[in-house]
């Protein structure tokens, strides 16, 4: 049985860090030695360069591990990298309930794909057999992220850090920052993948889920949120967002894991489209391929590509609406153009019949499912409703 490590015994033995960890509200749970690790990591601001940007500064559990700048998501939605000069091409996902996705592969009689992470499924499992540890690795040495030179330096800097100790204890050997330092650096993506499949990150604490247990109802408009949101002739959101428990009553994820062009127009304040050609190219006629664009650099997948491009990974909408404060503002779309969840869902309703910008990417835009629902403002505010009580971190009435 693995030994559990409580908030109080971490902080016998440590100082920074976790004293950063708790001025943040997150003193720890109890998390096993593997999870402890990766939580370090996770809000490691030193393992950047220059120091300043750790995973969280992207993926606040605040805002239910996605994008904690209010500032910024109302403006760009995109967000900067350790070198406050340099920004990536999509919006923060969320980094909480991922840890499902399966390794990405082609679901021959559905015709589509399904798995892997990242927006455009680039980590895929293909390689450690895990898409979440597979995309705990890039943004380490992603250099519009956190900007590191090479995977030995990111070891070389958990080596010196003060809980290295964590390490040893896990794999039962010292950082090794020279030797092999592939094995080392697998290790630090898998303790994070650790920490974000724990009970920490992905908690099932909404009111959604005190409702499906029946110790707590919904509204009379949540209610009918839910109906709209799963009726396959109006809202229809459960075609791609189950909202129902599993076979063995797993708690929905809220995703399928699967790809969809939503027709989402780009968003014009995306700093990416101003980064050098050295980054993009394509300056202001940058398209977000999404899928398609990794499947074209696959040999066994690129005759797919064509199919896919445009589409991006659903996400799951588990804490879709979590904010500090009501005047926080949340960015949605995987570029962020839109900024309200009234507004994303009123453009799945009438895409099609109101004057819209045009979509980023014209073809595979899916027309079967969205764009013309005929949901009247009541019901599309009935959906919100209900999307609203899936936010972590309800108080059950006393």
């Amino acid at each position: 049985m693995k030994r559990l490590i409580t908030g109080a015994a971490v902080a016998c033995a440590m100082g920074g860090p976790l004293a950063l960890l708790m001025s943040a509200g997150m003193a720890p749970n109890d998390l096993t030695p593997e999870e402890m690790l990766g939580k370090f990591l996770f809000f490691d601001t030193n393992l950047s360069t220059p120091a300043g940007q750790s995973c969280a500064a992207c993926h606040d559990p605040s805002v239910g591990f996605t994008g904690p700048n209010s500032d910024i998501n109302a403006t760009t939605g995109v967000y900067p990298g350790a070198i406050h000069t340099r920004f990536g091409n999509r919006k923060p996902p969320a980094a909480a309930y991922a840890g499902d996705s399966p390794l990405l592969y082609f679901d021959a009689d559905e015709e589509i794909f399904i798995g892997g992470i990242f927006w455009d499924g680039r980590a895929t499992g293909w390689t450690l057999g895990d898409p979440l540890a597979e995309q705990a690795q890039g943004p380490f040495l992603n250099p519009l992220e956190q900007n590191n030179p090479s995977a030995m330096y990111v070891c070389l800097k958990v080596a010196l850090s003060d809980y290295a100790y964590l390490y040893e204890e896990v794999y039962g050997e010292p950082v090794d920052f020279i030797f092999n330092v592939d094995l080392t650096y697998e290790r630090l993506a898998r303790a994070i993948a650790a920490y974000e499949r724990s009970t920490e990150v992905n908690p099932y604490t909404s009111k959604y889920d005190y409702y499906l247990a029946g110790m707590v109802d919904l509204t009379d408009e949540e209610v009918w949120g839910l109906a709209l949101f799963e009726d396959p002739d109006k809202g229809n959101c459960a075609a791609c967002h189950p909202s129902q428990p599993g076979p063995n009553n797993e708690p929905p994820l809220f995703t399928d894991f699967s790809y969809d062009n939503l027709g989402v127009p780009k968003n014009p304040n995306n700093p990416f489209y101003r980064m050098p050609r050295r980054w993009n190219p394509d300056g202001r006629n940058w398209i977000d391929p999404g899928l398609g664009g990794f499947l074209a650099n696959v040999p066994e997948y690129a005759d797919f590509a064509e199919e896919n491009w445009g589409k991006h990974k659903v996400p799951t909408l588990r804490n879709v609406d979590l904010r500090p404060h009501p005047d926080f503002v949340k960015a949605f779309g995987h570029n962020g153009f839109f900024l309200s969840l009234e507004e994303i869902v009123h453009f799945y309703n009438t895409r099609d019949v109101e004057s819209w910008p045009d979509p980023e990417v014209p073809q595979n835009v899916n027309t079967d499912e969205l764009g013309d629902l005929g949901l009247t403002p009541e019901e599309e505010a009935a959906i919100v409703a209900f999307m609203k009580t899936l936010s972590d971190g309800y108080e059950l009435p006393r």
